[in-house]
């Protein structure tokens, strides 16, 4: 058997800043959703600061994704393959 030189390799081919894309909307997603989740549990929030409350919660939990587990714990040394 011989080695074709045709070969296709995801990873020389698919954009790497896609999977950046498909990792933001899926955390917006569950962000909002959770979020939504959250929000319709406190009660006597007049819909003004409900809008605040709900944008609020998936601010924050989009930060904490991005800055805190993305950012300091996906980065440590010990998850990284270094080959």
């Amino acid at each position: 058997m011989g080695v074709h030189s045709n070969i296709h390799i995801p990873k020389e081919s698919w954009p790497s800043w896609t999977w950046y894309a498909i990792e933001c909307i899926i955390v917006l997603a569950i962000s909002m959703i959770t979020s939504s989740k959250i929000t319709d549990s406190i009660e006597g929030l007049s819909p003004e600061v409900q809008n605040y409350v709900f944008m609020g919660i998936v601010g924050l939990i989009f930060l904490t994704w991005y800055i805190g587990i993305r950012g300091f714990i996906l980065k440590k040394k010990i998850l990284r393959n270094s080959y």
